[in-house]
């Protein structure tokens, strides 16, 4: 599969773009001042331990404490014993070497792990491990002992620490495995080095920005190219490469084009298209994306599609591309934790496997882990997918400053009798001269035609005059009463 990879670079972001076949698979945004804290690891101080949640608050130097389970503590996980309460395990004030494993998100600290691992560009090192395993994206058996059986000869005898071995592996040279592990190797002294030179809370190892992560993790057999238009990480991404991946060396250009990367692929009118909520079918069909703190919903609707020899047909077929885009949007908007899917009903139980099995097929082009169940008894199709860094929307938008999120505002009519209720109440409390409303333009508008006769009533009723006052920088919600 034609692959190309596009890297826009700002002094104040960088974005990265995965194109096949000419169509955007994969958005990736990083922004200096909001680098993500996936893989750095920290030497962190002990604030609190929750045994009734079994997990602890560790101070790693960031505005939140971070969020540490009995469940990712290694201590617990070695030599098959039950694993020990997280009260007997740590206490306050005490230090932890620890690993962040899933960026904060919301109000939620980060999360740690105190099992480390380091990625390499075939390899990923474990320094507290002692076996080898392979990537399960690996199904070849006989491939999967020979590429451990590699890597152990090419290991010296007093070596400690073991490895995965991943996907990028297969059809590797001794000598470009052999590069990753002295490459590890010295990335593990230096940290430990800096750990027992450093108290806590500290920074010991900062994982690659996302340009270096590209070679390290992105580039693979089926890219063909990798264009970037900055000068500095053109040259900084050569000697990387140079050094870690020499098969990606030759496929890695400067774009010196005049038309900015991005708006040459189109792929400035994708990304504002991910942050939409519907997202139209080719066939007339149409999806709506519903992403909310909990879990995400993806609603399938026939919309003006009416092709097909039958109805069923229609649905099937609807439901067949609403699979496979589906599948790209959830790489594309980088969408996670409970996803719900909501495909149209099909009565036949040969459709729904279909329909299944090209949702599975289309998944498995993701590089994030992903579990799928079946249609439910109510025909939805459940899944997840793993969080670890926030989705686009989160990283390029914010609440709606006028419906705090919602997604909704109250009519014009709702605000004005909310207002009539508002004025009412002080009328009972204050003896004002006079009452002024200061609100939107339409609310004024509607007092002035179709709610005078209410207003006038109020006003009547109560025994004051009550004036009105467009506010122009007021959105529709807002109002004030002014008491004179």
């Amino acid at each position: 599969m034609n692959e190309e990879i596009l890297i826009n670079v700002t002094p104040q972001e960088t974005r990265v773009a995965v194109m096949q076949q000419g169509v955007v698979q994969e958005l990736h945004i990083e922004r200096g001042s909001q680098r993500g804290l996936v893989g750095n690891v920290y030497v962190g101080k002990v604030k609190r331990v929750l045994p009734g949640m079994q997990s602890a608050f560790i101070d790693i130097g960031l505005e939140r404490s971070a969020f540490l389970h009995v469940a990712d503590i290694w201590e617990n996980r070695i030599n098959g014993d039950a694993a020990k309460p997280i009260e007997k395990v740590l206490f306050e004030g005490q230090s932890v070497l620890a690993q962040v494993i899933k960026d904060p998100i919301g109000s939620k600290g980060a999360r740690l792990s105190t099992q480390l691992s380091f990625a390499g560009r075939l390899l990923v090192y474990l320094p507290q491990e002692a076996h080898i395993g392979v990537s399960q994206r690996i199904e070849n058996e006989e491939e999967r002992e020979t590429l451990r059986a590699r890597l152990q000869q090419l290991l010296p005898p007093e070596h400690n620490g073991g490895y995965i071995i991943r996907t990028m592996a297969e059809g590797s040279t001794d000598e470009e495995m052999r590069t990753d592990v002295a490459y590890l190797d010295k990335l593990w002294s230096k940290l430990q080095q800096r750990a027992k030179q450093l108290g806590a809370p500290a920074l010991l190892y900062k994982e690659l920005d996302i340009s270096l992560r590209v070679l390290r993790d992105f580039v693979g057999q089926e890219t063909s190219r990798i264009l970037v238009d900055s000068r500095d990480t053109h040259q900084r991404m050569q000697e990387f490469a140079t050094d870690f991946s020499s098969a990606a060396l030759d496929k890695l250009s400067h774009y010196i084009g005049t038309r900015p990367l991005f708006d040459l692929y189109g792929i400035e009118d994708e990304i504002e298209s991910a942050l939409s909520k519907r997202v139209n079918l080719k066939s007339g069909g149409y999806l709506i994306i519903d992403q909310t703190e909990a879990l995400t919903t993806i609603d399938v609707n026939t919309g003006g599609f009416v092709g097909g020899r039958n109805f069923d047909d229609t649905i099937f077929k609807t439901n067949l591309e609403a699979a496979q885009v589906i599948a790209r949007q959830l790489r594309l908007r980088n969408l996670g934790g409970i996803i719900i899917c909501d495909f149209i009903d099909m009565d036949s139980q040969e459709h729904r496997d279909g329909v299944l099995a090209e949702f599975s097929k289309m998944l498995a082009m993701d590089r994030t882990r992903i579990s799928v169940n079946g249609f439910s008894a109510l025909g939805l199709v459940e899944m997840t997918r793993k969080r670890t860094r926030e989705s686009l929307a989160h990283v390029l938008c914010e609440p709606c400053p006028t419906c705090q999120g919602r997604g909704e505002v109250k009519t014009a009519q709702t605000v004005c009798y909310q207002i009539l209720r508002e004025i009412l109440r002080e009328a009972r409390q204050f003896n004002a001269r006079e009452y002024r409303i200061l609100a939107s333009q339409q609310v004024i508008d509607l007092f002035l035609d179709e709610e005078s006769q209410s207003l006038a009533q109020l006003s009547d009723f109560i025994g004051k005059p009550v004036s009105l006052q467009v506010e122009n920088l007021y959105n529709q919600e807002q109002y004030d009463v002014i008491l004179m």
